[in-house]
């Protein structure tokens, strides 16, 4: 098959697939002459598995790459066996420390079969399970104390500044906290609600907990102490919220 033949399977592969997978997901294609482009994909390539391997042998010399507006990404590339489809990895976010990644297991990535619909099953059911587990571990690691969230629970963690912060696995959480008040930090991916005005965010905890429980998702307020509250309820104030210390950062 001719390189422009491949490139044009990948690149409409790419194209369908991400429109089969949940939330909103873009397609781009990186050619065989963007080589930083290339390297340095490869290089965040999260995987020690199946797709390094792959990688051990055949440099990536294409790509197409699926990304979400929470800066998750993922990438496909060729298979260089004797079936058809493709190879899809998760993709480490960028401008995240090193020391994040620590004990975080790889969401290694999986062999594709040549129908993207059908793929899109194998992906949502299967690696991004995995990748925003661990995508939600790496965030947690970033700042110290934020328990990491589940795919049914957001954690709500208070912080010394009496701020609140969480990492929600789940891209309908993350709306929800930001229609209430939390700000993303689009590198880290941490959502905070900040302590300017205590009713304010009294009003926002109150309100985001029916509005999470009306998409399957329950909460839970994680204390500094360490104790952990779920609750199907919305995530209650504690009474000491005006007495809390000082901000510092």
């Amino acid at each position: 098959m001719h390189h422009h033949d491949t490139s044009e399977r990948l690149a409409s592969y790419a194209d369908v697939l991400a429109g089969e997978l949940p939330d909103t997901w873009t397609s781009s294609y990186v050619p065989p002459d963007a080589k930083e482009d290339l390297a340095e994909l490869a290089d965040r390539i999260w995987d020690l598995d199946l797709v390094a391997a792959s990688l051990a042998e055949h440099p990536l010399r294409q790509a197409a790459v699926l990304s979400r507006p929470d800066g998750a990404q993922l990438v496909i590339l060729e298979r260089h066996d004797e079936r058809n489809g493709f190879l899809v990895a998760a993709v480490a976010p960028r401008a995240l420390p090193d020391e994040a990644y620590r004990a975080v297991p790889e969401p290694n990535g999986i062999a594709l079969a040549d129908d993207p619909f059908l793929s899109a099953e194998q992906v949502v059911g299967d690696l991004l399970v995995r990748y925003d587990s661990a995508l939600a571990q790496v965030r947690h690691n970033t700042l110290g104390g934020i328990q990491p969230s589940q795919p049914d629970r957001v954690v709500l963690t208070w912080q010394q500044d009496g701020s609140i912060a969480t990492a929600p696995v789940d891209n309908r959480a993350g709306a929800v906290l930001e229609a209430n008040g939390f700000i993303q930090d689009p590198q880290s991916g941490i959502y905070r609600l900040g302590t300017d005005d205590t009713r304010a965010q009294a009003r926002a905890l109150r309100a985001i907990g029916p509005q999470l429980e009306a998409l399957g998702m329950g909460t839970a307020l994680q204390h500094p102490a360490g104790r952990t509250i779920p609750t199907s309820a919305p995530a209650p104030v504690p009474a000491g919220t005006r007495a809390l210390a000082p901000r510092a950062r």
